[in-house]
């Protein structure tokens, strides 16, 4: 097994992320690859005295620090048939990588994973915590509220087959976000099979105020209209609902002035995350409870304002892997992964 890990600004978390890996129940040999970009705290002292300290740790550059990058460079150097991504901040369950195996090999799956199971802290942290494990917050996404083993658009982070890694042409380094969900769409569209399964967790730190979650949902918003752009027809319902709200409560906000009756439309909205954010924090502590309806509008908002006002345009480079699923030419003699990085905003 390749744990492959792109990390930047993760010293707090490093430690204990890596650690979560290393002590998987796991029959063969392990490698744990981490994909180091220019971090700006303690990360990389952290990361040398860990592999220092266990053989099964290797150290990778990543100059630009851009995930899909990191990605890339992690599975160049990867040794084995299966690869697992993990992120710096994220700590597998007991059984995580037995579980993918197993499931792997049973189901003949190209992707596999699980529940991004927030867990919170602060009392905001909490509250994010109860939003991203509800429909209200994050629609119907299994990897968010867990449900049924079966096929799924997209799962969190994942356990790859590396030939299926290497057919897709790995992932695509235009996409500074989103680019699990693109990557797994290119793979159903080569008529891979990406896997749900409830019993693989992994641990999730939510954003810890305001600002930090308002501009992840925005980067969200963002490249899922770029994915939506690149690849025509995997646009749904869910994805469309934060854009939808944001367009009817400004409408109704400013529309308000010159015909009373709209403001019902951002009343009503307000309405909808308040007591949407009572119903699905029953049972935690009352500040956790009062932050729900900011939490919740901060997400829809963010996200859809992302979505809307999203300029960014990514060229196609010479050996991206095509939206149809075909595979992108690699370098078979260097193990590297086929790409670019070019953004066009």
């Amino acid at each position: 097994m390749s744990v492959v890990m792109p990390i930047l600004n993760e010293e707090p978390y490093l430690d204990e992320s890596v650690r979560a890996v290393l002590d998987q129940e796991w029959p063969g040999p392990i490698e744990v690859i981490l994909a180091l970009g220019p971090s700006t705290d303690r990360t990389d002292d952290v990361a040398a005295r860990i592999a220092a300290d266990d053989p099964r740790v290797r150290l990778v550059p990543n100059p630009s620090g851009r995930t899909p990058d990191a990605l890339n460079a992690a599975i160049a150097h990867a040794r084995y048939d299966i690869v697992c991504r993990v992120d710096g901040h994220g700590v597998l369950s007991s059984g995580y990588l037995l579980t993918a195996a197993r499931t792997l090999e049973e189901t003949g799956a190209a992707n596999v994973g699980g529940i991004m199971d927030a867990v919170g802290k602060t009392d905001f942290e909490e509250a994010v915590a109860i939003a991203m494990k509800s429909k209200l917050g994050v629609g119907g996404a299994k990897f968010k509220l867990g449900g049924e083993a079966g096929p799924a658009d997209t799962v969190y982070l994942g356990v790859f087959r590396r030939s299926w890694l290497t057919k897709v042409g790995g992932y695509d380094s235009r996409f500074s976000r989103a680019q699990d969900w693109e990557m797994n769409y290119r793979i159903r569209q080569a008529d891979g099979l990406v896997w749900f399964t409830p019993q693989m967790r992994v641990a999730y730190r939510p954003r810890p105020n305001v600002r930090r979650l308002a501009r992840q949902y925005y980067e969200y918003g963002q490249w899922r209209r770029v994915v939506a752009r690149t690849h025509e027809g995997s646009i749904n319902a869910r994805y469309l609902a934060p854009p939808t709200a944001l367009a009817a409560v400004a409408t109704g906000a400013v529309g308000g002035f010159f015909w009373k009756p709209l403001w019902v439309l951002p009343a009503g909205y307000l309405g909808a995350i308040t007591l949407g954010g009572a119903a699905i924090s029953r049972g935690a502590r009352p500040a956790v409870r009062a932050r729900l309806p900011l939490v919740l509008g901060t997400m829809h908002m963010s996200w859809g304002w992302g979505f809307l006002s999203s300029r960014i345009r990514i060229e196609e480079p010479e050996g991206t892997a095509p939206a149809d699923g075909s595979p992108a030419p690699s370098d078979a003699s260097t193990g590297e992964l086929s790409g670019n990085s070019r953004i066009a905003d």
